[in-house]
């Protein structure tokens, strides 16, 4: 896993064997030498919520132009089945978008899946697939991106799994073709 200094950003490759005993692993920066804490905590259905993760948030939301980094490899959609995001709840309630590419933006005017509601970002937070690993990641949004009731960097969802956005309660699925 690829983890970046919260004090100046540098980026730092961690052993996912280490992380994945610990409840916590920290890190010292070779770059400023200060001390980086990253926390792993697994829900039972051992969906794992990563934080803080800067490097799922190299983005400027507050810019009208979003700058991503580059597309990766291996980010597809699943072959079997529709990956649907669905509004429970918010001003956009009942409205269901089924992704048609491996990296989605969510959002207000300008992303890919744009939500009318006020308290949602520009450029909130983005969906990637890796087939059936969904990776639910903030763009450094103002009002942040919940999940389990907790402010996260990044997440992992499971079929079924809730985040909130903004006032929106979303629900991601897999739905059979």
């Amino acid at each position: 896993m690829q983890a970046g200094c919260i004090h100046c950003g540098q980026q730092h490759l961690l052993k996912d064997a280490v992380i994945a005993k610990h409840p916590k692993v920290s890190f010292r920066c070779t770059k400023c030498g200060l001390t980086t804490i990253v926390e792993v905590k697994r829900s039972v259905d051992q969906t794992v919520v990563i934080s803080p993760m800067p490097s799922f948030a190299r983005a400027d939301a507050s810019t009208q132009r979003l700058r991503l980094l580059p597309d990766e490899e291996g980010l597809t959609l699943p072959e079997d089945v529709d990956v649907v995001l669905t509004v429970e709840s918010g001003p956009e309630a009942g409205k269901s978008f089924t992704l048609t590419k491996g990296r989605t933006v969510l959002g207000r005017k300008g992303a890919d899946i744009p939500l009318d509601d006020a308290e949602v970002s520009r450029h909130h937070c983005l969906i990637e697939a890796r087939e059936r690993f969904i990776n639910l990641k903030d763009l450094d949004s103002t009002n942040g991106t919940f999940f389990e009731g907790e402010r996260a960097r990044a997440a992992v969802l499971q079929d079924g799994a809730t985040f909130r956005i903004g006032t929106s309660m979303i629900r991601m699925i897999f739905r059979p073709k």
